[in-house]
């Protein structure tokens, strides 16, 4: 009779589990998309200064509604405001800026590759175990990221200049990984995202409405349901999915799961945008989302390593 309630269980979670995992991936890999979408009619800094402000002031809201008590200390609110900067301000503010002369397709598939930067450099930074997987995985996707890029440039399809924006953004969202590694802040990772969105926010403001114009947004039920999207969607409820992979699968195996991201960023940019893919596109995806398995492949060694928030 004691037995039956711990196996019904894990079964119920069990079969939940996949449409968790499918939501999460169709939301963060339609981020860019719908990021596309913004940016052709708003200031990117300002579109994203709007997102990052609503969605944290929606997240904080959420938890003072819900009482859940303030765990996190000034120290650890400090460090989710410094990942603010790094994984809000300058990951998508690079990122969105490059949107505006790259496919969605390409911006989504760069910046997909950063869980293979980051545990190549956590390897050699943070004295992680550097294996022959992650190493591996970093050749294949440095080449397969190359790739595309190259062929995206020969054929005229994307710019330099948005290119190296990307480039960019990559770069921050990795050195913002890695700050969350070395600073490890302590407390609910929901309140910290929440606290995260709102310093990003906080800093682009001031950038948004000195380097861009209000008077260039273009008011449309496009904009404005791409807006819906980033803030409801990607902010907040693709993070609340990401904390719950993160406590039925761990940090390893959830992280696994970006390797859907590049494939589905490309055919969400052709579904929705009419981006044009062609057969070197996806033989350059190949690499890329195995390099990205390789190195996130889950171990049981590592079933409980910290998460990362981005």
């Amino acid at each position: 009779m004691s037995i039956a309630p711990s196996v019904a269980v894990p079964r119920a979670t069990f079969n939940l589990l996949p449409l968790t995992i499918g939501l999460f991936c169709l939301l963060w890999s339609f981020a860019f998309v719908a990021g596309k979408i913004g940016v052709t009619y708003c200031p990117p800094l300002i579109l994203l200064a709007a997102r990052f402000s609503l969605a944290g002031v929606l997240i904080l809201g959420m938890s003072a509604v819900r009482r859940e008590p303030w765990s996190l200390s000034w120290r650890d609110a400090g460090v989710f405001a410094i990942l603010g900067l790094a994984n809000n301000a300058l990951y998508l503010g690079f990122g969105y800026t490059g949107l505006q002369t790259v496919s969605a397709g390409l911006g989504g598939l760069v910046v997909s590759a950063n869980p293979v930067f980051t545990a190549v450099l956590a390897a050699l930074l943070l004295g992680e175990q550097l294996t022959w997987r992650k190493v591996l995985g970093l050749l294949l996707g440095i080449l397969g990221v190359s790739f595309i890029v190259w062929h995206r440039m020969s054929v005229g399809t994307d710019s330099l200049h948005g290119i190296l924006f990307t480039l960019a953004s990559l770069a921050s969202i990795v050195a913002g990984t890695i700050l969350f590694k070395l600073l490890a802040p302590k407390g609910s990772l929901w309140i910290g995202n929440g606290v995260q969105n709102l310093a990003g926010g906080v800093v682009l403001l001031p950038f948004a409405f000195t380097l861009s114009d209000v008077g260039d947004i273009v008011p449309n039920a496009r904009l404005l349901g791409a807006f819906a999207f980033l803030t409801l969607g990607g902010s907040v409820m693709a993070y609340l999915l990401w904390f719950h992979l993160l406590k039925v699968c761990g940090a390893t195996a959830a992280s696994a799961y970006h390797f859907l991201m590049p494939p589905l960023g490309m055919l969400f940019a052709w579904m929705v945008l009419g981006e044009h893919v062609e057969i070197r596109d996806l033989l350059g995806i190949v690499p890329v989302a195995l390099g990205i398995y390789l190195v996130t492949r889950p171990a049981a060694s590592r079933r409980n390593e910290s998460p990362r928030l981005t």
